[in-house]
């Protein structure tokens, strides 16, 4: 049964509230210019009751896949930075493309432009703390999230608690969000023009993906809706007790770039709920046609389950693009643990050839879109702070599946048959994965 018709709601370049004809207007074009627009008025209805923020219409969205294309877009945009820029991640190695970003900020930085910097205290483990000292000495405000060291801890203490966001905002007009950490394991593309390095994000077992090129999606906003991903970088900063930011012009005005109307959804383990969760489950609820899922680390819980194979059960068609190698060997199998019930269930699972898989991404009915930080598993819902942006739309819709398209070319299926006669060792490895499902 399909849910009452709410008045929908949008936001203008101005951040002002467009009136319920303006609206509707907006919905009447989509109508219009769209593919199956009962299905667009109804995913747009859904997304609209989820929050209590409008959608922002007047965007450009520029999909960007692997690492090359991502960082040439993220270093035009700092080289071309006037005002401030405001980068948040959860890894920034210290290595060739660690240390090319670090030579970028700090060139912006001592020619004047604020370079504020977001990092997970256990995503950067591993880089040398001079690293961090060089930016700080350049006069870059370095905020580490969550310390490891309680000592170090300005917002109180929770290790298991992390800052999984991929954010770049330059001069406030333009953001850059995703799965993609600062790390040369994304050197390569996974097209097969280059690999990266061995590498992971996780800290898993890393053996296993070593020297596959990684595959990710990252995503280039221009518009109003920069405005939104501006705000949870600032109330990031201001909830960790960062040291007072330097006065800059971080919510300039926005003019129209396009025509996509976008969402930024944060979660923070904080909230009552992960609202990044509620819409994805609701999104999937909602689809008529066709799911389809790339994710990096698969770990569902009962709720995402079911409503992946009720949308089965209703005649949708439901995908998942895995991954077949890992850098996080406990996840992995973990995931795996759900396979039967999932294949029992008519859900199609294909698993990433040739690459590391690495996204997080999701496109339903060809017209609700997201990418994000965000794995469909229990840290990602429960323990980390996540970012994505929904994308309403059949143009970008059609843009997300040819991308699926092209990795489902590059995959394999997992049939039910086959995974029935899966060996012992891997049903124990899936056992032992699944056991600490909850903590990974």
């Amino acid at each position: 049964m399909a849910p009452p018709k709410a008045p929908l709601q949008f936001s203008a370049s101005n951040g002002r509230m467009l009136s319920q004809r303006q609206s509707e207007a907006i919905v009447e074009r989509l109508k219009r210019d769209g593919k199956g627009t009962d299905i667009l008025e109804r995913h747009l209805a859904l997304e609209e009751a989820i929050t209590d923020t409008p959608l922002s219409v007047g965007n450009r969205v520029v999909l960007l896949e692997d690492g090359p294309a991502t960082y040439d877009a993220m270093f035009a945009a700092i080289r071309n930075a006037r005002d401030h820029i405001n980068m948040e991640t959860y890894i920034l190695e210290e290595d060739e493309i660690g240390l090319k970003f670090a030579d970028a900020l700090i060139e912006k930085q001592r020619a004047g432009v604020q370079v504020n910097l977001i990092v997970d205290s256990v995503g950067t483990l591993g880089t040398p703390r001079a690293f961090f000292t060089r930016l700080r000495e350049a006069g870059i405000k370095v905020l580490e999230f969550n310390p490891v060291n309680p000592l170090y801890a300005k917002a109180g203490w929770n290790v298991n608690q992390r800052d999984h966001r991929k954010l770049l905002v330059v001069d406030g007009q333009v953001a850059f969000l995703g799965g993609i950490n600062i790390s040369s394991v994304y050197s390569g593309s996974s097209s097969g023009r280059g690999s990266g390095s061995s590498g992971g994000s996780r800290g898993g077992s890393r053996g296993s993906g070593a020297k596959l090129p990684w595959r990710d999606t990252d995503l280039q906003i221009d518009g109003p809706v920069v405005a939104d991903f501006q705000r949870l970088f600032i109330q990031t900063w201001e909830r960790q007790k960062g040291e007072p930011l330097a006065e800059r012009n971080y919510y300039p005005p926005l003019a129209r770039k396009g025509n996509a109307i976008v969402r930024a959804i944060g979660s923070s383990p904080s909230d009552p709920f992960s609202l990044i969760y509620a819409t994805f489950i609701s999104a999937i609820d909602a689809a008529e046609r066709e799911v389809l899922l790339t994710n990096a680390y698969f770990v569902p819980d009962p709720q995402l389950r079911a409503s992946l194979i009720a949308a089965v059960a209703r005649g949708v068609d439901v995908k998942l693009i895995l991954p077949s190698r890992t850098d996080s060997w406990l996840v992995f199998h973990a995931g795996r643990w759900h396979y039967e019930e999932l294949l029992q269930g008519g859900v199609k699972i294909y698993e990433r050839r040739d690459a590391l898989l690495h996204a997080k991404t999701a496109v339903i009915d060809g017209v609700w879109s997201t990418v994000g930080s965000t794995n469909l598993d229990w840290r990602s819902f429960l323990h980390n702070q996540e970012l994505n942006a929904v994308i309403l739309g059949a143009d970008f819709g059609e843009r997300m599946r040819a991308a699926f398209a092209r990795d489902l070319a590059d995959s394999h299926e997992i049939t039910l048959d086959a995974w029935r006669k899966r060996s012992p060792s891997v049903r124990m490895k899936e056992f032992i994965g699944h056991m600490w499902g909850y903590w990974l």
